[in-house]
């Protein structure tokens, strides 16, 4: 129970083998199937996060397969004859005609379609959530840096394979998404207009943009999302499950249900697959009838991506019209700088952990979790980050919002702007205020219990309320947890003291910003707590 903060020491072999430890430490010599054999799974909710993601995909995967079945990916245009009376006669392109054949004529076809549509959305929301669970516990820490990069590339390729499904049909919709997207890539300074032909089959539209998607969509995308699940999995086995701290929980153990317990609530699957199909038969999403064919001199009024990639299209919406000339070029920033600051927040999620090990400088492997509240700045920047996107996403909508509660556009787009700068700063201070408060609270609790209601009249006539001494469980929950000092300029050398001064004062400076005054509590000392609980036992 005492305080067991501890100044972070420094690597001293700086040897040409690292890399090869580091590899070895993450992916080791000891076979999975030995790790199989011994696993445990903890049995708390939040682990279910990520068997959600697992199921939502496999229904991702058979609806898919039966929907490939019908659809027709080319932009060939032919004469609709099928069920839908209002296109009856018109021209569109087979793509869209296949969809309207799934959504109409073919039994079951739009419940199987809408599924998969919803599978998609709640796949992407069970990924982010899950790794969001991570972010906030430090589930990434050693050895396990590698599988938050995994989970990492499986958010982003779940967005692009949901970008490339949500394109296929030939809708207006979906066309004027690929407008956006074309625009985007065009504004990439030197290679931009290379990679627009290269996409669509020449100038936008082009011919081959469809049964391109499709191949990505249906199988590259597919097929690297299951190598990176699998590579997950054996990953997550190898080192086996992080679980909460409590009593009899070390790094060396894992305390929870057993394989064969744990098989019988993976009976889930079929929950999930009831609420997603549920949601298909009573929430109509995509209805590509009700926007028409595409055609590229109109533009779907009202249009809305879905929710995962509104906060690149938010950041579009809200980005100023700046253009600048650039030796006889002229680079479209309000194109380029939403998509590089779109790259740039992501990317800061992958690399964070990378970062906190660089600073914390702690090469000791980490299998229980934090509570998010004795990580404050973490937590902080988790809530930042969420907020960036939150935001984002309202810009997303600044038309819908403008018309819904009739105020002006630019209003909307302004409180936005103002709100990119402004709602992290104030997510940030807030998040790391309640953390150090719910700190405090815990650190009162272990010193002087809980507050019992009773009130006890001492001999010298005082009132006092008598607190109930907190259990075992409670007290070790409340006070397993680490806490780093901040690195000085000396532990932040390497070994051999040849890393550069800008680096050493920008390790520090990290190092006193995540674990320096004001950024976390101190535990009570054995010595306080049996001071306190002897003076209320007198």
């Amino acid at each position: 129970m005492g305080h067991d903060s501890r100044p972070v020491e420094p690597e001293q072999k700086r040897t040409g083998d690292r890399l090869a430890r580091w590899a070895d430490s993450r992916l080791g010599h000891r076979r999975v199937a030995r790790s199989a054999r011994r696993l445990v799974f903890p049995d708390h909710w939040s682990f279910l996060l990520g068997e959600i993601a697992l199921y939502s995909f496999v229904i991702l995967l058979i609806t898919g397969v039966y929907l490939s079945f019908y659809f027709h990916p080319s932009s060939d245009l032919v004469v609709h004859q099928g069920g839908y009376a209002p296109l009856r006669g018109q021209l569109v392109s087979e793509a869209f005609d296949s969809t309207l054949h799934i959504s109409f004529d073919v039994r079951g076809g739009l419940l199987v379609r809408q599924a998969h549509h919803w599978a998609a959305l709640v796949f992407v929301a069970a990924v982010l959530v899950h790794l969001l669970r991570v972010f906030f516990t430090g589930a990434f820490r050693k050895p396990r840096e590698l599988n938050w990069v995994l989970g990492f590339g499986l958010l982003v390729l779940a967005m692009f394979g949901g970008l490339t499904g949500y394109d296929l049909p030939g809708d207006l919709l979906s066309g004027t998404g690929l407008q956006v997207v074309n625009g985007t890539i065009l504004s990439i300074p030197v290679v931009g207009t290379y990679l627009s032909f290269f996409l669509f089959g020449g100038e936008f539209p082009g011919d081959d943009l469809i049964a391109r998607f499709n191949t990505l969509h249906v199988l590259v995308i597919p097929a690297l999302m299951v190598a990176l699940i699998v590579a997950h999995v054996a990953l997550a086995v190898r080192h086996r499950h992080t679980q909460y701290p409590g009593p009899g929980r070390t790094r060396d153990n894992v305390v929870g249900l057993s394989p064969k317990v744990y098989a019988v609530k993976a009976a889930g699957f079929f929950l999930v697959a009831g609420v997603i199909f549920f949601m298909a038969a009573v929430a109509e999403v995509n209805p590509v009838w009700d926007y028409g064919p595409f055609r590229p001199d109109q533009v779907s009024a009202g249009s809305q991506p879905d929710w995962y990639m509104g906060v690149a299209d938010g950041l579009l919406r809200v980005m100023p019209g700046w253009e600048i000339d650039f030796w006889g070029h002229t680079l479209a920033l309000d194109n380029f700088l939403p998509l590089l600051a779109g790259v740039l927040i992501f990317l800061a999620m992958g690399a964070y952990p990378f970062l906190e090990a660089w600073v914390t400088d702690d090469d000791r492997e980490q299998h229980l979790l934090d509570r998010p509240r004795n990580r404050p700045v973490r937590t902080a920047l988790g809530v930042a980050w969420i907020s960036v996107y939150a935001v984002a996403l309202i810009g997303a909508a600044n038309d819908i919002i403008a018309t819904r509660l009739h105020v002006s556009v630019d209003a909307v787009t302004w409180a936005v702007r103002i709100g990119l700068f402004a709602v992290p700063v104030l997510a940030f201070v807030v998040t790391k205020r309640v953390a150090l408060g719910l700190q405090r609270r815990d650190r009162d609790l272990v010193l002087h219990g809980r507050e019992s209601g009773v009130i006890k009249r001492l001999p010298h006539g005082e009132y006092v309320e008598v607190h109930q001494p907190l259990d075992r469980a409670r007290l070790h929950t409340l006070t397993a947890h680490e806490q780093y000092r901040p690195l000085d300029a000396a532990s932040a050398r390497d070994g051999d003291g040849a890393v550069p001064r800008r680096t050493r004062r920008l390790r520090t400076g990290l190092s006193v910003f995540l674990y320096g005054p004001g950024t976390q509590v101190p535990k009570p000392t054995a010595t306080e707590h049996e001071e306190i609980t002897g003076r209320h036992g007198s």
